[in-house]
C-alpha cells in the first residue's frame, strides 16, 4: 500500500523528536492512504508555518498489522474505544498511562483508524465540557464519514516505511 504525508518540506525520513505531541493517537508520524487528503495537510501546514506544500510518499506492507513483534492498534470505524482514545490523547492533563486507551507512552507502535477531523471537534468539545456524555459523542459520530489514518510511534515502526521517488 501507499501512504501519504502532507507537509511543507519533504520528508525522506520522519524523525519523531519532531513530531507534536496530543494528536489523536499520540505524538507520532503520521500518514493517510488518500492523496488528496494529504495535498489538504501539505497546504494547512504551509497556511501555519510557511514554506511550499509537499507531498511524501511511502510505501508500507500492511500486513505488519498481523505481526508479533509490533504492538499495532486498529479502530475500523469509531466508538466508545476509538473516541476515549483520542479524547485521552489529545488530553494535555491525561496522566493513566497504563490505560490501555491511549498512547502518550507509546505502547503501541503503529495505530490506525479514522481521523478526528474539523468535523467532529464541536463533539470532542462538548463531552470535553462534560455537556454530553460517552454515548451521546457516540451516537453523534454514526452519521460523520472520516477517512482512515495511519501513526508511526516508534523507530521500531518507522523501519517499515519505505519512502518512494517523487
Amino acid at each position: 500500500m501507499i501512504l501519504y504525508h502532507g507537509s511543507n518540506i519533504k520528508v525522506a525520513y520522519a524523525d519523531l523528536a519532531k513530531c507534536r505531541p496530543y494528536k489523536d493517537f499520540g505524538q507520532g508520524f503520521y500518514l493517510t492512504d488518500i492523496r488528496e487528503q494529504a495535498v489538504q495537510m501539505a497546504g494547512r501546514v504551509v497556511h501555519l508555518y510557511g514554506g511550499a506544500p509537499w507531498v511524501s510518499a511511502f510505501s508500507f506492507d500492511e500486513t505488519v498489522f498481523t505481526r508479533s513483534d509490533l504492538r499495532t492498534l486498529t479502530f475500523d470505524k469509531p466508538g466508545k474505544d476509538w473516541s476515549m482514545f483520542v479524547y485521552n490523547n489529545r488530553n494535555r492533563k491525561f496522566r493513566d498511562f497504563s490505560d490501555v486507551l491511549c498512547n502518550h507512552d507509546n505502547k503501541y507502535d503503529i495505530v490506525s483508524g479514522p481521523v478526528a477531523n474539523d468535523d467532529i471537534a464541536y463533539l470532542f468539545r462538548t463531552f470535553a465540557n462534560g455537556l454530553i456524555d460517552i454515548e451521546t459523542l457516540i451516537h453523534g459520530l454514526e452519521y460523520k464519514s472520516l477517512t482512515t489514518q495511519y501513526s508511526f510511534h516508534t523507530k521500531k515502526a518507522l523501519e517499515y516505511l519505505q519512502p518512494m521517488e517523487d
